[in-house]
């Protein structure tokens, strides 16, 4: 097996080889068998293909197309230093892949810039997708082997470093963000919507563009939306299962969400399928595909910087603090509430994730320091 050829065998592969004559040689690496009864094969139904097909669309539906993609590329980083180092991929090898994550903290590896260290974060990440990517292929990498385990400790307390968040958008910076889109475009009243959605929603961006107006409308959909008379309520399918979200009305018109998405759905004329979409034809025509997720990134960062929040920094110090998480950041940062309703509204587990989202509230609320008579 070549070490470049990225569509190795996967469970549906086996499941497939289960219906093949004994006699019909086999052009992949022979894959683990499967619990079969002897003669289970040739009495398999002529729809395997079908049930096969659909096992493949499960197996698809178990990660999001992003965290597939994700781990598409960084097998194929993997197999090609692989290559330029004389080592094969394929079986797992502790000592390789602890190896390969060395020199992803110290800046060596393939397709890397000199001295173009990965975070922890990022080298942690490549060890699960190496760990999904064997799976997928029959194999099991051992994280816990010395090899890996040590190694991985050790670039833990040598390179670990606090997580650089997103700033927080707060309601003041929101405003000021919507007075720079223009109310007479299409495209203004798009993006003002997704504004405001997002963060009254503190959805993230994949979720903004995800949505629906209805359910069962799309087959790539996340959620759909229901407008009733005191707001809205979203349905989502999160990284946890299904949940609903809860999208009052604004205290006036000019910073409603609803009133922002019922104007961009009536001049759109979107009454079905994806919610936000391209505008195209000079602003004046709407197309039918949904959005990316990285629209609602770039139309965060745009509209912070021509609005000018956080203007006492340089220009490229801005740009880099604002993305699709400041609007969830912003609504966790500001909003006034027991926290437990902040939690639910985001989606969390637990209130400690919900505290990480919240940057620029007033961490001295509670003085321990006074409290405790000094």
């Amino acid at each position: 097996m070549s070490p470049d050829e990225d569509d190795l065998p996967d469970i549906v592969d086996v499941v497939l080889e289960m219906g093949r004559a004994p006699e019909e040689p086999s052009a992949k690496a022979p894959s683990p068998p499967l619990p079969v009864a002897p003669g289970e094969a040739q009495r398999l139904p002529g729809d395997l293909k079908t049930l096969a097909d659909r096992a493949r669309g499960y197996v698809e539906a178990a990660s999001s197309a992003n965290t597939r993609r994700a781990y598409a590329s960084d097998w194929k980083h993997f197999s090609s230093w692989c290559r330029r180092r004389g080592f094969s991929p394929l079986p797992p090898d502790p000592e390789v892949a602890g190896l390969y994550i060395t020199a992803l903290a110290s800046g060596g590896a393939a397709g890397t810039a000199p001295g173009d260290r990965k975070s922890v974060s990022t080298i942690e990440r490549r060890l699960s997708s190496l760990s999904w990517n064997y799976a997928r292929r029959g194999f099991v990498l051992d994280r816990k082997d010395r090899a890996i385990a040590a190694v991985m400790a050790g670039i833990r307390n040598t390179h670990a470093a606090p997580p650089r968040q997103k700033e927080a958008i707060l309601p003041q910076d929101l405003i000021a963000m919507l007075e720079t889109l223009d109310r007479g475009s299409l495209r203004g009243l798009r993006d003002r919507a997704m504004l405001l959605i997002g963060f009254a929603g503190g959805l993230r961006r994949t979720e903004i563009v995800g949505l629906d107006c209805g359910r069962d409308q799309t087959e790539d959909s996340s959620g759909w939306i229901e407008i009733l008379d005191k707001g809205m309520l979203v349905t989502l399918r999160g990284k946890t299962g299904w949940r609903e979200v809860e999208i009052g009305r604004g205290s006036s018109d000019a910073t409603c969400p609803v009133v922002a998405l019922e104007t961009w759905l009536k001049f759109a004329r979107i009454a079905h399928g994806p919610l936000f979409r391209r505008v195209t034809g000079k602003g004046k025509a709407v197309g039918a595909g949904r959005l990316n997720g990285q629209e609602v990134a770039r139309l965060v960062k745009r509209t912070a910087l021509a609005a000018g929040v956080r203007g006492g920094l340089a220009e490229d110090e801005r740009a880099k603090l604002f993305a699709g998480h400041s609007l969830r950041a912003g609504l966790a940062s500001s909003a006034d509430v027991d926290e437990r309703y902040v939690q639910k509204q985001l989606g969390h587990a637990s209130v400690e994730m919900t505290r990480r989202y919240q940057r620029r509230r007033d961490r001295f609320r509670v003085n321990l320091t006074k409290a405790s008579g000094l």
